[in-house]
C-alpha cells in the first residue's frame, strides 16, 4: 500500500515538534523541506531521531556531481528513508548521489536510504515549461527525466501523480514514485498547479502521497491524517478487488 508522508513545511521548530508530537505514532513519514533544513536543521532532524520516526529530506539537491555528493554524505542518517536530487542535473550528479547514500550507510551499519529525483515541480503546467525554454508536454518530459533517473541507479522519482501511470508502464512497477500536489477534496491548492486527491493518487499507482497544509495547519491534525490514510486504504482496497476481478 501506498504510504503517506508528512511535510512539515512550518516556520518554526516549536511548530514542526508539535506535528510530529501529534502524528508520529501514526504509520507515516515526515518531510524535512526547505523551512526546516534552513531554518532548524539540527533541532528538528535531532527531534525526529528521539521519536525514532522515519524522514524524508527533501533538499532537491541540484550542483556538480562532487558537491552533491558530500551533500548527500552529510544527509545520511539513522532515520532517513528518501533523499532527494534533481533529475535536471544530469546522469552523473544523480549516480554520484546514488553511490554516496550507498557508502556513507555501509559506513554507519544501516540500510541506504532511498534517492529520489525530482522530474517536473507540480507548480509547474505547460505554460511553466515554455517560459523556461523546455520543448514537449509535461508527461513528456516526466517520462523522460524519469527515465534518465532510473538508468543512474535512482529508485524513483517525485512527480504529479498524473504521470504516475506513464512512469509505471514505462519503467515497471518497481520503480517508485513520490507524489507531492496531494489534496483532499475541498482543501485549497494554494500553489500547486497538478493536483489530485489521495484516492485518485493510490489509484493512479503512487508509492509515496506527501500532503503538507491539509495536516500541518489542520485544526486536529491526527484526525486530518487518519482521514486521509483511510481514503487510502480504502482505494487501496478498491484497486486489489479490481485486480483480482480480472
Amino acid at each position: 500500500m501506498a504510504q503517506l508522508i508528512v511535510a512539515l513545511d512550518v516556520e518554526t521548530a516549536e511548530e514542526a515538534e508539535r506535528v510530529i508530537d501529534s502524528l508520529y505514532e501514526l504509520d507515516l513519514i515526515f518531510k524535512v523541506g526547505f523551512e526546516s533544513l534552513f531554518g532548524y536543521p539540527g533541532r528538528i532532524v535531532s527531534y525526529l531521531e528521539s521519536r525514532d520516526a522515519r524522514y524524508f529530506v527533501d533538499a532537491k539537491l541540484h550542483d556538480i556531481p562532487r558537491t552533491v555528493d558530500a551533500a548527500v554524505r552529510r544527509l545520511v542518517r539513522p532515520g532517513v528513508h528518501i533523499i532527494d536530487v534533481h533529475a535536471l542535473g544530469g546522469s552523473e550528479m544523480m549516480r554520484s548521489a546514488v553511490e554516496a547514500a550507498r557508502e556513507r550507510a555501509d559506513e554507519l551499519g544501516m540500510t541506504a536510504p532511498y534517492v529520489f529525483a525530482v522530474t517536473i515541480l507540480t507548480s509547474i503546467a505547460q505554460e511553466g515549461l515554455q517560459e523556461i525554454g523546455m520543448r514537449g508536454g509535461v508527461e513528456e518530459n516526466v517520462a523522460r527525466l524519469a527515465a534518465l533517473a532510473r538508468d543512474a541507479g535512482c529508485a524513483g522519482v517525485v512527480s504529479s501523480a498524473q504521470e504516475v501511470r506513464d512512469i509505471k508502464r514505462r519503467l515497471g512497477a518497481n520503480f517508485l514514485t513520490l507524489t507531492p500536489g496531494i489534496r483532499p477534496d475541498g482543501s485549497a491548492h494554494g500553489d500547486q498547479k497538478r493536483v489530485v486527491t489521495p484516492a485518485q493518487a493510490v489509484v493512479a499507482g503512487a508509492d509515496y502521497l506527501v500532503v503538507g497544509r491539509p495536516i500541518a495547519q489542520a485544526a486536529d491534525p491526527p484526525a486530518a491524517a487518519a482521514a486521509i490514510l483511510a481514503e487510502m486504504r480504502s482505494a487501496s482496497a478498491s484497486v486489489s478487488a479490481g485486480t483480482e476481478r480480472r
